[in-house]
């Protein structure tokens, strides 16, 4: 009987330390079969596991340097536009105003600046160059209209004659469109409006001609010798001129109240086919309140680039700016915006 209760205890005892051995081993075990499954279960915890850590360190790191975080996202837009190729990126206010040399650093193939006061040339690049100057052209066939005193309040109507036949530019101004000759030449100086300037030359005594000839015979009186006209458009590339004639058109012009109202009203609005119609400059430059522009017109053609000159009072100063030939939309407004920081400095500096 005893050997029979010590045989039952050592079996029960034997039980009792098989399930503590047996129980705890339990789980790993399990894990074991868990983490011995096919390769694609397998990596689908593993990456899941992977993803969470992940974002967990990257909240980590955001919460412990936010202000690093949010100069680097804003670092990225700027980057984007530089690999881009726009070229009035690096126009930012942060960019110096002169090269490695100490130049005025400017975009224009062609710029000069002025003191109209004193005469003395603040700044010159390839001011030599003679050069497609697109809707410059403009002032000249202003300068020959006032000049001829012909009456302003005569009615001048756009034909089939004044379409743009070598650019195919769009117009505002349809055929049959009657205005008058003032409206007209404000719609050509201000908003650059080629068929209002053809219909002015077109209505000269003489006609188209005559009124070319008349351009050329007033530039050679102001000595713009390096100058001629083929049309008064500024449409033809056979139209060009260099930076030092173009002030001496410049200040001539600047002569004409109405030519001096006409190129710097921000805009204007006249009845067209009986409809109310705004037309505005093409120098935004105009309406801004830190500029004292004179006289200004803008111009362009393929073969010109995107020209703009303008005599503008700068520290007290009468300047002449003529930028010719710069390569996208915003690059020559960029550089008269240089220049005028640059002649304020070196103002300043005296």
């Amino acid at each position: 009987m005893a050997r029979i209760r010590k045989s039952i205890l050592s079996v029960s005892l034997m039980c009792a330390l098989t399930a503590g051995l047996v129980l705890p081993a339990a789980a790993p075990v399990a894990y074991a079969a868990t983490t011995t499954t096919s390769k694609s279960a397998k990596a689908k915890p593993a990456k899941k596991a992977t993803a969470t850590k992940t974002k967990s360190a990257k909240a980590s790191r955001t919460a412990s340097v936010p202000a690093k975080k949010k100069r680097v996202a804003k670092a990225a837009p700027r980057k984007a536009v530089a690999s881009a190729g726009i070229r009035h990126a690096s126009y930012a206010p942060s960019a110096p105003l002169e090269d490695a040399d100490g130049n005025l650093s400017l975009r224009s193939s062609v710029a000069f600046v002025q003191d109209l006061n004193s005469s003395d040339v603040l700044f010159a690049k390839n001011e030599g160059a003679v050069a497609p100057i697109a809707s410059i052209t403009k002032l000249m066939t202003a300068l020959v209209v006032v000049d001829a005193g012909l009456p302003l309040d005569e009615m001048i109507e756009v034909t089939t004659d004044d379409i743009d036949t070598h650019k195919f530019t769009h117009s505002r101004l349809s055929v049959g469109t009657r205005l008058s000759r003032a409206d007209m030449l404000h719609l050509a100086l201000m908003s650059s409006e080629n068929r209002a300037a053809n219909a002015l030359g077109r209505n000269y005594p003489g006609g188209l001609p005559a009124f070319v000839q008349a351009m050329n015979a007033k530039a050679a009186a102001l000595g713009m010798h390096d100058t001629h006209y083929v049309e008064p458009t500024g449409l033809s590339s056979e139209n060009v001129s260099s930076a030092r004639d173009l002030v001496r058109l410049m200040r001539e012009g600047s002569q004409r109240p109405l030519i001096r109202q006409y190129t710097t009203d921000t805009e204007y609005s006249v009845d067209i086919g009986g409809r109310h119609q705004t037309f505005r400059n093409t120098n935004r430059l105009v309406a801004r309140s830190d500029w004292n522009i004179i006289v200004s017109k803008t111009g362009f053609i393929n073969e010109a680039g995107r020209c703009l000159v303008m005599l503008a009072n700068i520290g007290g100063r009468d300047m002449a700016i003529v930028l010719l030939d710069s390569v996208g939309s915003l690059t020559r407004t960029a550089d008269a915006q240089r220049i005028r920081q640059w002649v304020q400095r070196e103002i300043g500096s005296l």
